[in-house]
């Protein structure tokens, strides 16, 4: 088949690369030409383990290109993937979707004969209602119709997500859209993929749903943590006790500095927005986004104890060295990244702070110019007051303790993400503080 992917950023690069994986030809579209013509060059605008030989390889056999050239990479296409992004808008938190109706209108002028135009971007309920309006008005002599096909990415394991899905949820109110969407993802229907085929606005509704569930399956445990800290409980015995049960299940359950990313932060805060537009106000979401919001501060909060107890110093003259600023491991993604608030926190207090990550520090540049960046976790600690791991990046796993100790002027260290064992930590000479233990 003929795919076209309207936006090469994270979502679009990877379906794109994914789908022509399959056999498909495949053209990702960008108005970035910069972005374009490093992709061409094989240089990847992002971080994701394994895309860049899935990239070079389905480039080398022809079946995936990149352009900037919107009209001519729709006009003879089978789908068409809308891929842009959907950020909160500014001021009242809904979705903006200014970048999805763009690029219908571009689509519309483009299309030269019946064509399934897919959404991939997040966006609320009824988006796809309004895009087919659009290409009514502007294209009454076409038939396009309009499908959902919402996304389930996760950031460092996107490839394989794609190729082994859960579930792949199609929402259409079309056969023969139907009918296309199932010739795209007939590789994965042969290896027997679930393939749930709903109407579009439950299709739409079911991403914000799911993302919303996992924020809260999060959250919850962090109070959970919390409650830990204070009877002397471990909050990683409880998470292995009740994520066995088959009902509740072991996943995003892991105690931490809070969600963040590209998704579950705007998602939960859009779906926030629908309900309150439609008069169905979700509590248990906006308490949610509410304690996601504090607990990161309060992470700042907890390195600040560890190294003034008592509180009657304070930290000002002190040196924090940060492991990790990602939001999450195997990306270079810094979108609402629990280190953003938690360093800002510590400079507040009067500390300096070091920072060390394995991909991240290019985009944290950006948000966090006043601290200085280092080469590796050793650097990093170096002269440092404190040690916090941040983010679970794999090379924070196996940290020479010992060493680690050595190079430092203090002797403090706060795991954040419950890395290490305790006994391990204190052994090697730190006064260790973690989270629910």
């Amino acid at each position: 088949m003929r795919i076209t992917m309207i936006g090469s950023g994270y979502v679009g690069l990877v379906s794109g690369a994914c789908f022509s994986d399959f056999g498909h030809d495949v053209i990702c579209v960008d108005k970035d030409a910069t972005k374009i013509d490093a992709l061409k060059a094989g240089r990847m605008p992002i971080f994701e383990p394994g895309l860049d030989g899935l990239v070079a390889a389905n480039v080398a056999a022809g079946r995936l290109t990149f352009t900037t050239d919107l009209a001519a990479a729709v006009a003879d296409a089978d789908a068409v993937f809308i891929a842009v992004g959907t950020p909160s808008r500014r001021g009242d938190g809904h979705a903006d979707l200014t970048y999805v109706f763009e690029a219908t209108r571009e689509i519309a002028a483009a299309v030269t004969g019946p064509t399934v135009v897919v959404t991939k971007s997040t966006v609320p309920v009824g988006t796809g209602d309004r895009v087919e309006e659009i290409l009514r008005e502007e294209r009454p002599d076409i038939h396009i119709a309009v499908v959902s096909n919402p996304e389930f990415l996760r950031e460092g394991a996107a490839i394989g997500d794609f190729k082994r899905p859960d579930r792949i949820v199609i929402g259409a109110e079309d056969e023969r859209a139907r009918g296309v969407m199932r010739d795209v993802y007939r590789p994965l229907y042969l290896n027997e993929s679930p393939i749930l085929f709903v109407g579009r606005r439950t299709s739409e509704l079911i991403k914000y749903a799911a993302n919303a569930f996992l924020a809260t399956k999060i959250t919850f445990i962090n109070e959970i943590a919390d409650l830990c800290e204070a009877v002397g409980a471990d909050v990683q015995d409880v998470s292995r006790g009740i994520g066995l049960d088959n009902r509740i299940g072991a996943k995003f359950l892991h105690a931490g500095p809070g969600y963040g990313g590209s998704c579950f932060p705007k998602d939960t805060l859009a779906l926030l927005k629908t309900a309150e537009d439609f008069g169905t106000p979700t509590r248990i979401v906006e308490a949610v986004v509410s304690v996601n919001d504090t607990r990161k501060r309060a992470m700042g909060r907890k390195i600040i104890k560890a190294l003034d107890e008592d509180g009657t110093h304070g930290i000002k003259g002190k040196t924090v060295a940060v492991l990790g600023l990602t939001f999450k491991p195997n990306t270079d993604d810094m979108r609402d990244a629990p280190s953003l608030a938690i360093v800002q926190s510590l400079l507040d207090a009067g500390a300096t702070v070091r920072a060390y990550d394995p991909e991240g520090m290019d985009a944290a540049k950006a948000m966090m110019p006043d601290i200085t960046y280092c080469n590796g976790a050793y650097e990093a600690a170096t002269g440092a007051d404190a040690v916090a791991i941040v983010t679970e990046w794999d090379t924070f796993r196996a940290l020479d303790l010992k060493r680690l100790a050595g190079v430092m002027a203090g002797n403090v260290m706060v795991d954040l993400r419950n890395v290490y064992r305790p006994g391990d930590v204190e052994r090697a000479g730190f006064a260790y503080s973690s989270v629910g233990r």
